[in-house]
């Protein structure tokens, strides 16, 4: 795989391809990151970026992780003080997870969005965003949630980062993609430079197939979840024997996969009994995937492989959690 497949590999959109095919031909040194709010446990959504972290390390460029306190505080996830106790928690899972100690720089936002210069060009970019250009990148609001200020700062903000971080890459989930046209749209209005933007999928409710798995709803799998809790969890998940279900429904099962476990093992082994025609064994997701829909494998085997692979992805997370609260 070159570095252009590694840097795009299970990628939803690339903005644009030209510049990043660009990046691919000299990767060495280039800065990317992702921007975490220190909200909770990693789970499941931090940790497909995570997966497309490790793939920009593989392919030679510098991985920054944004541990966003000032942000959080914007939120109302308490004080600066709980927030970084947060943050640091999750920095130390993010190394347990798989990310290269040595070539990941943990930065806090409030290292530099409380300076003067920041402060200014935020104000900038105050004066020249209207209000409806800032609401359509904001962040969606919980159920009863009231827009306040803060949540129109906030993506300002973000776009901010880009530029202070010094990036060639800025990386997020597809519901961050707003955030990423508002920066390249006003960043050059302040003389900087419009970065490229890569964005990683959605995954769909683990029960139903529609939507986003949310944490905010208790169906998605953190670093907190025994071996059981993963068990039982992926055994209730929906998984209809084919990866085209009809209307809007999604396969989480098949994107777990996908997403999640063959970009970080080499070999996926399903343990069958002989009886049931021994076990099998794929090294690329379109096989399981085929297999799945052609009923070779039955959805009962996928998702009890699934559980195993997901829970030795966390298990070292789950132990350092374990560790920092001892």
């Amino acid at each position: 795989m070159d570095a252009y497949e590694l840097i795009t590999r299970n990628a939803e959109e690339v903005v644009t391809d030209e510049e990043v095919r660009e990046l691919a031909t000299e990767p060495e040194g280039k800065r990317v990151y992702v921007g975490y709010e220190p909200s909770g446990v990693l789970h499941l959504g931090h940790l497909l970026t995570a997966n497309k972290l490790i793939d920009l390390q593989d392919a030679g460029m510098e991985v920054v992780v944004l541990l966003a306190d000032v942000h959080a505080y914007l939120n109302g996830k308490g004080s600066f003080e709980e927030i970084r106790e947060t943050a640091a928690q999750m920095q130390a899972q993010f190394t347990a997870y798989g990310l290269d100690e040595e070539n990941t720089e943990f930065v806090y936002g409030s290292e530099f969005q409380l300076d003067e210069e920041y402060t200014l060009d935020l104000h900038e970019l105050e004066l020249s965003t209207t209000m409806n250009r800032a609401q359509r990148a904001m962040a969606e609001l919980q159920s009863g949630e009231t827009a306040k200020v803060s949540h129109l700062v906030y993506p300002l903000m973000q776009a901010l980062d880009i530029e202070y971080l010094d990036l060639d890459l800025a990386v997020g989930g597809l519901d961050q993609r707003k955030v990423h046209m508002l920066a390249r749209e006003e960043l050059p209005e302040l003389g900087y430079d419009a970065r490229p933007c890569l964005h990683t999928p959605i995954v769909a409710d683990l029960t139903s197939g529609e939507g986003k798995m949310s944490s905010s709803e208790g169906i998605t799998i953190s670093m907190e979840d025994s071996t059981e809790e993963v068990e039982e969890k992926v055994n209730s998940a929906f998984c209809p024997p084919t990866r085209d279900p009809e209307g809007d429904l999604e396969n989480p099962v098949l994107e777990l996969f996908e997403y999640h476990v063959f970009p970080r093992f080499e070999e996926i082994v399903v343990d069958r009994p002989e009886k049931y025609g021994g076990d099998l064994t794929y090294e690329a997701y379109e096989s399981l995937a085929a297999d799945l829909e052609s009923g070779e494998l039955h959805p009962a085997d996928a998702k009890g492989t699934l559980a195993s692979y997901l829970d030795e992805l966390i298990a070292p997370g789950r132990e350092k959690l374990r560790e920092l609260r001892s």
